[in-house]
């Protein structure tokens, strides 16, 4: 039966769904105990009844899972709740004393007690029910947003909240600001702990990316209905500047923009909040509400499975106890079923379901806050769930509440499961790394139609990894708007004229001077001025791209001269059993070939867009391949002169020719060169650098090398080993040698001296693109010195004169040697 609670508080709400649960050897029949309001009130907030609606269907999948408590049943009972501190404590020592005899620490209960409670869709309820409840350690399972005050465990240990940590809000709404350029924003903030720690925040993140608050305002915890402050304080809002206003705090906070909304239109405004609370926002009939086109952050959550069937179908007579839905079915209808509490009132339609709801009480769509209570009821169930699994037998929860319910505390913390929507749900304390909303455009149109439409996800994981995307073409925005609104302090200055901060305001507000008043402003560095030097345009980022002419001829003869290379490699390998192949040894000459190969390919590591790889590759794979190829050149030359001057019998420079000691110089030489690199590496590597003077109008991304120090070393190490290479060969030119290789050797060397020696000015002397272009340059003009002056005349016997190329012509020169 229904008893009667008769109040003139103003607003109910249903905060909490009190979960009664108890498991025998049988299935039980589930019970209802409620508390309902009969006295005529101001407004029935009838959208609250969907947190009931979402709890009978949890109760009912779980009752019917044959492997989720199996056998057993979850009976409950649920209150509505007022906001007001007397029946707060009221109704909470009713529950716990089972009696409206206030008894505190007596029970006049004869049944079973509960074993959790589901509460409070705000903070403040929860905290004052909250205190209460840790006499008796009851979990207490809150499903209004996340609050940092509730998640102090020394306070409330016996406290879980569904929702996660909304720290991750803060980015996505300055993320949505500078999407679309407001740097003037209002901040309207509930005035407790949770508005103040998500101000500081926020105002933190906003000066860190340039933004300015035009003004905040704390709104109070308590609210009178149409308060003297009402007037002076939608006056201010209209007023303001900023056409943004981001609105974020406590559901009895955000009354005062509530109340006086409807009364003070603002269509000028776009509301950016943290979630269209359907107990906050009245339903308008007569105009566009001053929330339209709005913007609200939902945390993401997947569809419940049959919710929205189970709302088609639910009406009065399967809840005959349940005096709010048949109140409901009333105030929608004009009628009341046959079998429920308030008898058969009226004929019903037909097709009478929450489907068919006008648009000011959307029950289909689910809050929320219904979303959370769906999954406290599973989380319950599955805590119970695993206690009969660790303990393998029946627990009886029923003379022994008081000392039962603290066990379930380990079973609270670690628990963990997937709802049949595909999220999952803990309470543990990473499952906030990773945050993802979605970005909803609000709709208030006459007549009472909402809509809330998403246009947008949100998703961080960190500061420094957030994605926002935003589909602009699907918004709806504030009827005073035609097209995407502007929020500055200061409009754009406009030619002819120059800004000028304006002492005491904030970094966003600007005077305008004309740039004729005797005063120039330099531009900054990303920026150049215009002819008339009246106004600075922006600068454009360029580099030596694959596309620009230089960029694309320099790639050619790259590609070009390594198919050459290519080809002569493959000319040495099918003759490789010919004399003038064997001649100087013919691993030394594969080994130059391919290292010649990887510089005309490394040129291809200084075009492009620079990024940290190719900036670290570009000077390190340069120097290491030339080193191997330079010192491959020194070991050729040694071996000449090996083999002409010391061919005695019995010498010890003999035996050194015969074990082949010379092929040690390349790995020796490479090892050095390769300390000078990881020297330079682990002390300062090259990175990404901008140009923004060498080219007038441009931007040049260019590779800074680090260490100039370090580079000339390895440069300098090249350079002394070019030059070793180079004496060695010059001293052998003139000694006898079928093919000339001495001679060729000195020739190659002179050359590759020539190039870089060349370098060094015309690099010091050029800037921005030019620089890295005389740079890829000269690899390729070295690389090609060394090809073209050791390997050209000998492909030239191979093709045009074979008759050198055999082993009577061979020993027919008394001169030649073959090692």
């Amino acid at each position: 039966m229904c008893q009667g609670w008769r109040t003139t508080e103003w607003k109910p709400e249903y905060a909490h769904c009190n979960f009664r649960a108890w498991l025998g050897v049988f299935p039980e029949v589930h019970d209802l105990t409620l508390l309902c309001n009969a006295a005529p009130l101001p407004r029935w907030l009838w959208k609250n009844h969907q947190y009931v609606l979402t709890f009978y269907f949890a109760i009912q999948e779980i009752n019917k899972d044959s492997h989720l408590l199996p056998n057993l049943s979850l009976g409950f009972q649920f209150y509505n709740a007022f906001p007001s501190d007397q029946f707060t404590l009221w109704s909470t020592l009713s529950w716990l004393s089972g009696d409206y005899i206030l008894l505190p620490n007596y029970t006049c209960q004869t049944q079973e007690k509960s074993v959790a409670i589901i509460a409070g869709s705000t903070a403040a309820f929860s905290a004052e029910i909250g205190t209460l409840l840790e006499l008796y350690k009851i979990p207490q399972l809150t499903y209004g947003p996340f609050d940092p005050m509730l998640n102090d465990k020394d306070q409330f240990p016996s406290l879980y909240q569904m929702a996660i940590n909304d720290s991750s809000l803060v980015y996505g709404m300055i993320s949505l600001l500078l999407h679309f350029g407001w740097t003037w924003v209002a901040l309207f903030v509930s005035d407790d702990m949770k508005g103040e720690w998500f101000l500081q925040d926020l105002k933190a993140e906003m000066i860190k990316k340039g933004l300015c608050v035009a003004f905040e305002v704390k709104l109070p915890a308590t609210k009178r209905m149409f308060a003297s402050t009402d007037i002076s304080f939608m006056t201010r809002l209209r007023s303001s500047s900023a056409n943004v206003h981001i609105l974020y705090g406590e559901v009895r906070s955000l009354i005062n923009v509530d109340i006086a909304g409807p009364y003070f239109l603002t269509t000028g405004k776009v509301w950016v909040m943290a979630a269209k609370w359907d107990i906050v926002v009245h339903e308008t009939y007569h105009m566009l509400h001053s929330l339209h086109g709005g913007f609200s952050f939902s945390p993401h959550r997947g569809e419940i499975p049959g919710f929205k069937h189970f709302l088609k179908t639910v009406n009065p007579s399967q809840y005959p106890e349940d005096f709010y839905l048949s109140k409901l079915w009333l105030h929608i209808f004009g009628c009341s079923p046959a079998g429920s509490l308030c008898g058969k009132i009226g004929v019903c339609p037909p097709n009478a379901s929450i489907e068919f709801f006008p648009g000011d009480t959307d029950m289909m769509t689910i809050s929320d806050s219904s979303y959370l209570v769906y999954n406290a009821v599973y989380a319950v169930a599955h805590v119970l769930h695993n206690i009969l699994l660790e303990k393998n037998k029946t627990l009886i929860l029923s003379h022994s509440m008081c000392h039962e319910t603290q066990k379930l505390h380990p079973f609270f913390k670690k628990i963990k499961f997937t709802n049949s929507a595909g999220d999952d749900i803990s309470f543990h304390e990473t499952r906030d790394r990773m945050a993802q909303y979605d970005v909803q455009n609000i709709g208030n149109f006459p007549g009472g139609l909402q809509l809330l439409v998403k246009i947008g996800e949100f998703s961080s994981k960190s500061p420094h990894d957030q994605v926002l995307v935003i589909s602009e073409e699907m918004i709806e925005w504030p009827l005073a708007f035609k097209e995407t609104p502007k929020s500055m302090c200061s409009q754009s200055c406009v030619p002819g004229f120059r800004k000028v901060p304006q002492e005491g305001k904030p970094l966003c507000c600007y005077t305008f001077f004309p740039t004729d008043a005797g005063q120039c402003n330099q531009c900054s560095e990303d920026e150049y001025p215009n002819s008339e030097r009246n106004r600075c345009l922006s600068k454009l980022v360029t580099f030596l791209a694959f596309e620009e002419s230089l960029g694309m001829a320099l790639t050619c003869m790259a590609l070009c001269f390594s198919v050459i290379t290519a080809a002569v490699l493959g000319v040495f390998v099918k003759h490789r059993e010919t004399p003038i192949v064997k001649a100087n040894n013919q691993s030394l000459s594969y080994i130059l070939l391919i290292s010649l190969l990887l510089c005309f390919l490394c040129s291809l590591l200084f075009i492009g867009r620079p990024n940290t790889a190719t900036c670290i590759l570009q000077q390190i794979t340069f120097g290491l391949v030339f080193t191997v190829a330079v010192s491959t050149v020194l070991a050729k030359t040694i071996i000449v002169i090996l083999a002409f001057k010391v061919m005695k019998p019995g010498r010890t420079m003999r035996q050194l020719l015969i074990s082949r000691a010379s092929n040690s110089v390349i790995p020796i030489c490479s090892m050095i060169q390769l300390i000078f690199c990881g020297i330079w590496l682990g002390t300062a590597p090259p990175f990404i650098d901008r140009d923004a003077h060498s080219e007038h109008g441009h931007i040049i991304i260019m590779c800074n090398k680090g260490s100039v120090t370090a580079f000339y070393c390895v440069l300098g190490y090249l350079g002394i080993l070019a030059m070793g290479s180079f004496t060695v060969a010059f001293l052998s030119r003139n000694l006898p040698d079928t093919f000339n290789e001495a001679k060729f050797l000195t020739f190659s060397m002179l050359v590759f001296c020539s190039v870089w020696v060349t370098f060094l000015p015309v690099y010091h002397s050029t800037k921005g693109k030019v620089m890295v272009a005389v740079e890829v340059f000269s690899i390729l003009a070295s690389s090609v010195g060394l090809l073209g002056c050791i390997f050209v005349p000998k492909c030239y016997i191979i093709f045009m004169r074979p008759e050198m190329n055999t082993l009577k012509y061979f020993n027919n020169r008394k001169c030649s040697k073959i090692v």
